[in-house]
């Protein structure tokens, strides 16, 4: 599967919440039911322990994960609340 691809189908028919705080928010609160980090997030092991959340690792930059969802911006985190038309859960 291309986790890029899958991304991009997550953030445009599903629910995503973007960034480090929203990220771990959605974590905490149960709502996660994916989480991908870039490969250079310095945050991964606090995301990892915060909640039940299965942690995929974006095998790119945080520049390259915002590209891979879209964005003109990087993201160094995201999670995935709802998947949408994406098979990004079976990844």
């Amino acid at each position: 599967m291309d986790v890029a691809r899958a991304l991009k189908a997550a953030a445009t028919t599903g629910e995503v919440r973007y960034g480090l705080s929203q990220t771990l928010k959605a974590v905490r609160g149960g709502e996660a039911k994916l989480v991908v980090v870039s490969s250079n997030c310095q945050a991964r092991d606090e995301i990892a322990s915060a909640g039940a959340a299965r942690v995929l690792e974006f095998p790119g930059t945080n520049v390259e994960l915002g590209s891979a969802c879209g964005k003109p911006y990087a993201i160094s985190a995201l999670a995935v609340i709802r998947p949408g038309d994406s098979n990004i859960l079976s990844a």
